[in-house]
């Protein structure tokens, strides 16, 4: 574990607790706001967080070679991840324009 200093640990930590708490408030404002644009941004984040999730874990096991797959999995998370939370954004856009039905 001592791939990384502990400030960058700090980084590394806190950026996974953030991804978490922004998806459950996210949730939260879809259901208090009833537009479903949040309930899709929450769902778009997931791959967000799992990428996170792959780089502590890869750092954590001191950037071992046997976990370079996590390397590649963190890699297409982040893609999938910045193309949904793009689609979730339009979604959302077009939701406060009253393009989209409520429901």
């Amino acid at each position: 574990m001592n791939a990384l200093s502990i400030p960058t640990w700090v980084i590394h930590l806190s950026s996974v607790l953030e991804w978490a708490i922004a998806i459950v408030m996210m949730r939260r404002l879809s259901e208090l706001s009833g537009q479903r644009g949040w309930n899709w941004m929450a769902w778009a984040m997931l791959p967000a967080f799992i990428s996170a999730l792959c780089a502590c874990t890869w750092h954590y096991y001191d950037n071992s070679q046997t976990l370079n797959w996590l390397v590649t999995l963190q890699a297409s998370t982040t893609l999938v991840g910045n193309c949904t939370l793009m689609l979730a954004a339009w979604r959302l856009w077009k939701d406060q324009q009253g393009v989209l039905p409520r429901s």
